[in-house]
């Protein structure tokens, strides 16, 4: 292991030194974090909500167009391995993109805004959701398939009828699952232009406006954490 450190430090060019070097400006930053601008916060309070619609309007698109291609990118429904296999190589692309080079691009596309952090979001869940939905299709108990293929069902009706009550509920679980790693991805999508309170984290820091960052910083914490012992909640329901 050290080896392979010291063998990727020397292919990398990386100087620990320096950093140890301005370790103190570490300690100066951190120090200037520790007094956060509480009269700030009820200016934060518009874009930390159009972050969250940011986020529930991308999941629930992603989750919208995912659904059925979930669907299709299993044999289990299809029966043909072709079919399968171009949805599922089509889902590989769209997860191979990474979400901040993604929002890049549209923001270069469709211009700056929160439709823009929308379509990215969107576009990402229904990369990640997917891939998690067909894999569950795949697991599941094949005697009620085989009960309505017996009975002559199509294809769509054992869709509806046989998978989908027993994938149900974990499906909802992905999609909570989906909502709170989009809420923590939401807020640093400004940074790129995509909308949302990262604009503002992006427009303090680089103003150096510490106790803004440090109040901005805290909101965006405790959103995140509320978010997921809700999701936590919802997923233990079920």
């Amino acid at each position: 292991m050290l080896l392979l450190f010291q063998f990727s430090m020397t292919i990398t060019g990386a100087d620990f030194q320096k950093v140890f070097a301005n370790s103190n400006q570490i300690f100066v930053f951190l120090s200037r974090l520790l007094h956060p601008d509480f009269a700030y916060f009820p200016k934060l309070v518009a874009p930390l909500v159009k972050t969250l619609q940011m986020s529930f309007l991308g999941t629930f698109l992603g989750i919208l167009m995912g659904i059925p291609i979930s669907f299709l990118a299993t044999t289990v429904v299809t029966g043909n391995v072709v079919i399968s296999g171009i949805f599922r190589f089509v889902l590989s692309l769209v997860r191979t993109i990474p979400t901040l080079l993604l929002a890049a691009l549209l923001v270069a596309i469709l211009g700056i805004g929160e439709a823009t952090g929308v379509l990215t979001i969107a576009i990402f869940t229904f990369g990640m959701v997917t891939q998690l939905m067909f894999q569950c299709i795949e697991t599941i108990d094949f005697g009620p398939i085989e009960a309505h293929l017996a009975a002559g069902a199509t294809r769509t009706q054992i869709a509806v009828w046989a998978i989908a009550p027993q994938v149900f509920s974990q499906f909802v679980g992905y999609a909570c699952y989906a909502f709170e790693v989009n809420v923590r991805a939401s807020t640093v999508l400004g940074y790129v232009g995509a909308g949302g309170i990262g604009v503002i984290l992006n427009s303090s820091l680089a103003l150096m406006s510490y106790g803004r960052v440090s109040i901005i910083i805290l909101t965006i914490l405790i959103t995140v954490v509320l978010v997921d012992k809700l999701s936590e909640k919802v997923r233990g329901v079920l």
